[in-house]
């Protein structure tokens, strides 16, 4: 391979402390990489011409899900593997996908409600039963979720959904709502590997997420949980995964989303491990072209 091939392609458009930090450990390891805006990433797709890309391989924190997905699935394409993979960003990026995995591959997940237009499943939520959270396909840090507490309130919700343009907005996913101890848990999990665990701790909230004034803090390891996020991990497929478990009061685990591009601005505080140097490690591993760094 030629030295102008041996380049890593970062994958970016909104670079937040979590991408800094990655770019400031390829730096520090001395890893030529190119940051690749996605909103500017073009190619020609010629007859009879394979694509060329001048890369090794890639790390994509691209955080629009359709961007990352087409991005990557181009790179794949071009013989250029990718860390996380098309296949698991197709996963990971849609909640209804992510749930059938985690089903098949037999993890407990919280009861949900799917129907392929509003209409129906606001007949089905009497029986289905308050209260109910309804959330959409792709997005990140709670947004567009809500919670139902009755009737008239789903009405109005999913009333407001069926106006929304884009068929992807039509597809209604409803979950049952855990009653939780004020937290939620996020895990770190590296090709199956379990790097740590934070709880994710909201008083004055129903969503726990960090971006919305979620505080951090460890969450011991034992073995029921690492065996439920190597679990997961093997359901999903290989990757550098953040998986979300609910507990309810009696203690119940549930596996609630799986993220491809994990924020960690809060648990590398609070982890008391290298999450970024893991991180890093396992990108290049995984990609098997510069060796230990």
């Amino acid at each position: 391979m030629t030295a102008e091939h041996n380049k890593l392609a970062v994958l970016t458009s909104r670079v937040r402390l979590e991408e800094r930090l990655l770019l400031a450990e390829l730096r520090r390891r001395d890893i030529e990489f190119d940051q690749v805006d996605v909103r500017k990433f073009t190619v020609q797709l010629n007859n009879q011409e394979r694509l060329r890309l001048p890369y090794a391989g890639a790390l994509s924190r691209e955080i629009s899900h359709t961007r990352n997905y087409y991005a990557c699935r181009l790179l794949e394409h071009a013989g250029v593997p990718v860390v996380n993979s098309s296949g698991v960003i197709g996963v990971c990026g849609d909640k209804l996908l992510t749930t059938l995995a985690l089903r098949d591959g037999g993890l407990p997940t919280i009861r949900a409600l799917v129907g392929l237009t509003p209409e129906p499943v606001l007949d089905e939520l009497d029986d289905f039963g308050y209260p109910a959270v309804v959330k959409p396909l792709t997005g990140s840090w709670g947004r567009l979720a809500a919670r139902m507490h009755d009737h008239e309130q789903a009405e109005a919700l999913l009333e407001h959904r069926a106006a929304l343009s884009g068929p992807q907005h039509q597809i209604t996913f409803v979950q049952e709502y855990v009653d939780k101890p004020d937290r939620d848990i996020k895990a770190y999990v590296f090709g199956g590997e379990v790097i740590g665990a934070i709880y994710k701790v909201q008083h004055e909230h129903w969503r726990t997420n960090t971006a919305m004034g979620g505080r951090a803090e460890r969450c011991p390891l034992n073995d029921d949980l690492v065996k439920l996020l190597q679990d997961t991990a093997q359901a999903i497929g290989e990757g550098v995964l953040g998986i979300d478990v609910i507990e309810d009061r009696d203690g119940r685990m549930f596996v609630n989303e799986v993220n491809h591009t994990p924020e960690f601005h809060g648990a590398i505080e609070v982890l008391g491990v290298d999450l970024v140097g893991a991180y890093v490690d396992y990108v290049l591993g995984q990609l098997k072209l510069w060796g230990d760094r």
